[in-house]
């Protein structure tokens, strides 16, 4: 069996993790745990690229399962193999697709305890692309910018979604944390693209 730190530095070697050594990068997903009171039973990690936080979390919370959403081929294949290699293919699902119409099935629509985001897009598409995916109570996990941004969560659009502002880790790094509400309106989240082209803010 291949160990998450073989993975993640094939992850690094293949560009998909970004600059800098690997270690960084799971100091970086293991701070998405501090903002979470409790791991979650169903999770979903939007735009999983090389693996983190996902493949980081889901090791370190053995009784979470976990729906990686990537829509770029080579970085699904990739975590396809990863998680093979790390024997967790009965509890990660990767998911070659976009995350808006993942948000859309209705075997997943509302299922989560938590989703994750780490570099996926702008908040608009974020949060609505999150919102579809959430089980009213779950949480959406953001990495944020290190420095802070005025009114990057207003909270009337984002009641929209059914989501609402729960909290912030000042960091390093800087993480938001908000809540699913209520339901997300059967409306959201909009045919792919949409959320870009016309965001609620």
């Amino acid at each position: 069996m291949t160990s998450l730190q073989e993975v993640l530095e094939r992850a690094h070697r293949l560009g998909f993790l970004g600059p800098g050594p690997v270690d960084p990068h799971v100091v970086h997903a293991r701070a998405f745990a501090r903002l979470v009171p409790h791991g979650p039973g169903q999770a979903a990690d939007l735009g999983s690229g090389g693996g983190v936080p996902a493949l980081v979390l889901a090791h370190d919370w053995p009784a979470s399962c976990w729906w990686l959403v990537e829509s770029r081929e080579r970085r699904a294949a990739f975590l396809s193999e990863a998680v093979v290699a790390l024997g967790a293919a009965a509890r990660i699902e990767v998911l070659h697709a976009r995350a808006e119409d993942v948000g859309r099935d209705p075997e997943r629509r509302g299922r989560c305890d938590l989703v994750t985001a780490r570099s996926f897009g702008p908040p608009p598409v974020t949060a609505e692309c999150a919102a579809g995916l959430l089980a009213v109570g779950g949480r959406l996990a953001v990495s944020e910018p290190p420095v802070p941004v005025a009114n990057r969560w207003p909270r009337a659009p984002l009641a929209r979604l059914g989501l609402a502002p729960e909290a912030t880790a000042e960091g390093p790094p800087r993480l938001q944390l908000l809540r699913q509400e209520a339901p997300c309106p059967e409306e959201f989240p909009r045919p792919r693209g949409r959320a870009a082209r016309r965001p609620l803010w």
